[in-house]
């Protein structure tokens, strides 16, 4: 008995697969692995198979090649290699052209990992495509995930890497933040800039961000600046919220597929309700700003939603929905968001600092959010069917 490996080449048409197999039945082949790939109408399809009459079968396939317009490579298969981790790179960009292709390319070589198979996952333009490759080094992911963001640049095109499993296409909650995130603005700096105390605002960010305050002492120092805004200024902007490229087919085509959906935020509950409503997210966690009189007092009620509240809620929601949270998604751009994108199954930091997108699974900072799709293995055609 022989192995073969055999590739042919040519002009697609229909009874191609079907005159082939017709054959390797006849000769009492055993099939062991098949491709198949149509690019513009040119296929290309590869068999595995072993056979016990390596002359006579190999005559009768090259006599129905010649027929059917197409070439045929054939070699005797190589001893097995050692077992080696696949995964699944999901290369995104406005347009995907050589450069981009040939910067990830270069890194999966230089790290041991090899290309298997390259699959469009965009509908009419080349904007995202995904890479099935092999690692036979477990140990070089964490080096390649490296390489692969550095490749990437900030903002250049985004790269995903994640190890090709059931639980890859099987997400059932997606949580995220807000402020940044699902809308384009971070909703206390609009409320500041109204009540004249943008500055003074921005300045206690600015210290918070240096590690002089935590995120709950600026927050509550925040608030207080807010004291005496009227509290339709802050309706009005929810009733308007700017939504982030991409968000609202997001969750559309989420909630087509049955996912569950929340929104955990260090932003404001006006804004996160109204949200929850105009997009259909199931379940809303923010703070509440306190109200008297119509103006708000500056202070916040209740537990702040810090960087612990976050995980520990996304946690809480995972266990009462029974999803295990290796099939959670977090969203997230800030350092408020990292417990929260460690804890999720899948962290994604999107057009965020350095150093979130260096701690999650994943970066997108090329794309808007509709982009998180492709990451579940989701092509541009059914994203389209979907959003109908």
């Amino acid at each position: 008995m022989t192995q073969l490996v055999l590739t042919f080449a040519g002009p697609d048409a229909p009874g191609i697969t079907a005159r082939l197999m017709r054959i390797l039945a006849v000769q009492g082949a055993r099939l062991d692995d098949i491709e198949q790939v149509v690019v513009q109408g040119w296929l290309t399809l590869g068999f595995a198979v072993t056979v016990a009459h390596e002359e006579t079968a190999l005559k009768e396939l090259l006599f129905a090649a010649r027929e059917l317009g197409l070439s045929l490579e054939y070699r005797r298969a190589s001893a097995s290699a050692g077992k080696a981790l696949r995964y699944a790179l999901t290369v995104i960009a406005r347009s995907l052209g050589p450069l981009e292709l040939q910067s990830v390319s270069e890194v999966l070589a230089k790290h041991g990992a090899n290309i298997e198979r390259i699959h469009r996952l965009s509908e009419g333009g080349l904007a995202c495509v995904e890479l099935a490759i092999s690692l036979a080094d477990v140990s070089a992911e964490a080096a390649l995930k490296h390489a692969l963001l550095a490749a990437a640049g900030q903002g250049a095109f985004d790269c995903a890497l994640q190890e090709e499993s059931l639980l890859r296409r099987s997400k059932r909650l997606v949580v995220m933040d807000m402020d940044s995130t699902l809308i384009r603005i971070e909703v206390i700096d609009e409320l500041a800039r109204a009540h004249g105390v943008g500055e003074q605002v921005s300045g206690i960010t600015r210290r918070a961000m240096a590690g002089e305050l935590d995120f709950d002492q600026s927050l509550r120092e925040r608030v207080a600046l807010l004291k005496g805004l009227s509290a339709s200024v802050l309706h009005d902007l929810a009733e308007n919220l700017p939504l982030t490229e991409g968000a609202e087919t997001l969750l559309r085509v989420l909630k087509r597929l049955g996912y569950r959906t929340a929104v955990i935020s260090g932003g404001f509950s006006v804004a996160a309700e109204a949200l929850k409503k105009r997009l259909g997210i199931d379940f809303a966690w923010s703070n509440t700003l306190e109200i008297a009189d119509g103006v708000l007092t500056g202070k916040v009620l209740g537990q702040i939603v810090n960087a612990q509240r976050k995980a520990d809620l996304l946690e809480e929601l995972s266990a009462r929905e029974g999803v295990p949270l290796d099939q959670v998604i977090a969203i997230g751009d800030g350092a408020n968001d990292l417990l929260m994108l460690q804890k999720a199954g899948h962290g994604i930091a999107f057009h965020a600092k350095p150093k979130l997108r260096e701690a999650a699974h994943t970066a997108i900072s090329a794309m808007g959010l509709d982009s998180i799709l492709y990451l579940l293995g989701i092509s541009g055609r059914e994203v389209t069917q979907l959003s109908d």
